[in-house]
C-alpha cells in the first residue's frame, strides 16, 4: 500500500519572501490545486480562539487559504462549531464577537464567517459513521455538512484531556454541535446545576422527551429514565446551569473524536493543514496562553489527517523542551517519571497514541506516511 504523503515547509523566511508566500506555496505542491473548487462551497475549519488567547493561527493563514479558493473558483467560509463549556463561544453571537475581537473579519480573511451549528449550537444534522464502535450518528454542525468541499486548517498544540490537539481534534471535536460534543465528552447525561438555574424553564420547552421537570425550589431536575442525552438543553440555557459531566475516559474520547472526524469527510473532497508553532500545553480554547513547551516547527500539508497528525507529532517529539515552559518545570519537579513524550510528560494524564490507532482501523487515514520537505 502507497504511504501517505505529508508536505512540509519551515518557517525560515530570508528576505524577499515570506511565511504567507511558503504556505501557498506548500499547499499547491501538496495538491490542493488538483480539487474541483468550481462553484463550490467550501468550509475552512479552523479555531477562533477563546478571547484572552494569543496562541491561535492568525487571520493572514486563513487568507491564503481562502484566496487560493476564490481564484480555483470556489466560495470559501470559515467555520467553527459553538462550544460546550460555558465561554465567550458558546453561541453564535458571542462566538462571532470573539472571532472580529481576534481579528477575523472579511477584510482579514478575504471570506465570510458562519457559525457551523447556528445561533445556539442546535442546528446540526446527524451523519452515519461507517466502521464507527462507538458513534452511530455523528451530530455535526449544520452548515460545515452543507459545504462541498471541507479544508481543516489547525493550529496543533498540546491539549489537556487529548495529548494533542491536531487535525483530527479541530474536524472531530470542532465540527460536532453541542451535543456531538457532548457525546464525545461524556459517557453520561447533562445535569444541572442548581446554584446557576433562575427556574425560567426554557430547558422544559426545548425538552422533546419531556424529561425536565420544577420542585417546590422552581429549580431544574432531569429524569434520567426518559433524558437521551440529546443535549439541547445545554444549547439553550442562557444561564449556564446545564452542563456535560465530561465523564469519558482520554481514550474513549480519543475514539469517539477519530469517529466524528471520519463523519465530516466521509465521501466528499477535503484538505488537511497543520501549522506547528506556538504550541502551548493546553487548547486554544483557554482564555490564556502558556508560554511554548516546544520550538516552532513548520507547516504541513496532507489529503490524510491521520498521516497529518502522525507526522507533526514526530516532529515535535524530537524536539528538545524550552527552557520555563510547563514541559521543563514537570521534567524537573519532584518524582517526575519520563514517559519519552513531550505531550504526556506535559500532562502525564493523557495519551494520544489511541486517537491515530483508531482512526486508521476506521479507514480515516495511514499512520504511515511519505515526508517530503520543499
Amino acid at each position: 500500500m502507497e504511504k501517505a504523503k505529508v508536505y512540509f515547509d519551515d518557517f525560515r523566511a530570508p528576505v524577499g519572501t515570506s511565511v504567507l508566500k511558503k504556505l501557498d506555496r506548500l499547499i499547491r505542491k501538496a495538491g490542493m490545486e488538483e480539487l474541483d473548487f468550481q462553484r463550490k462551497l467550501v468550509a475552512i475549519k479552523m479555531h477562533f480562539g477563546e478571547p484572552g488567547n494569543l496562541t491561535f493561527l492568525r487571520p493572514n493563514y486563513a487568507k491564503v487559504v481562502a484566496d487560493m479558493v476564490k481564484e480555483l473558483g470556489g466560495v470559501p467560509f470559515l467555520t467553527d462549531c459553538n462550544t460546550l463549556y460555558a465561554g465567550r463561544r458558546k453561541n453564535a453571537l458571542e462566538h462571532l464577537d470573539a472571532a472580529y475581537e481576534n481579528g477575523f473579519s472579511p477584510l482579514s480573511t478575504g471570506c465570510q464567517i458562519v457559525i457551523g451549528d447556528g445561533l445556539r449550537g442546535t442546528d446540526d444534522v446527524e451523519v452515519p459513521v461507517r466502521g464507527g464502535a462507538y458513534i452511530q450518528s455523528a451530530k455535526i454542525g449544520r452548515a460545515v455538512m452543507d459545504a462541498d468541499v471541507f479544508i481543516s486548517l489547525t493550529h496543533f498544540k498540546g491539549h489537556e484531556a487529548t495529548g494533542f490537539g491536531g487535525a483530527i481534534k479541530n474536524i472531530g471535536m470542532g465540527c460536532g454541535s453541542r451535543r456531538g460534543k457532548m457525546e464525545q465528552h461524556a459517557a453520561g447525561k447533562p445535569r444541572v446545576s442548581r446554584r446557576r438555574c433562575v427556574g425560567c424553564r426554557v430547558c422544559s420547552h426545548h425538552c422533546g422527551q419531556n424529561a425536565i421537570s420544577y420542585g417546590e425550589d422552581k429549580r431544574a431536575a432531569i429524569d434520567y429514565e426518559k433524558c437521551v442525552g440529546c443535549g439541547r438543553c445545554i444549547g439553550v440555557c442562557n444561564f449556564d446551569a446545564i452542563f456535560s459531566p465530561d465523564d469519558s475516559a482520554n481514550g474513549e474520547l480519543n475514539r469517539k473524536m477519530a469517529e466524528y472526524a471520519k463523519a465530516v469527510v466521509d465521501g466528499r473532497p477535503a484538505f488537511h493543514i497543520s501549522l506547528v508553532q506556538d504550541i502551548s500545553p493546553y487548547c486554544d480554547c483557554h482564555g490564556e496562553s502558556d508560554i511554548p513547551i516546544l520550538p516552532d516547527v513548520g507547516m504541513f500539508a496532507s489529503f490524510d489527517p491521520v498521516a497529518l497528525d502522525q507526522a507533526c507529532v514526530d516532529a515535535c517529539l524530537k524536539l528538545d523542551p524550552i527552557p520555563g515552559s510547563l514541559l521543563d518545570q514537570r521534567m524537573h519537579e519532584e518524582g517526575f517519571v519520563d514517559q519519552h513524550d513531550h505531550f504526556c510528560n506535559t500532562t502525564p494524564d493523557t495519551e494520544w497514541k489511541s486517537c491515530l490507532e483508531h482512526a486508521e482501523k476506521i479507514g480515516l487515514g495511514s499512520r504511515d506516511y511519505e515526508l517530503i520537505r520543499l
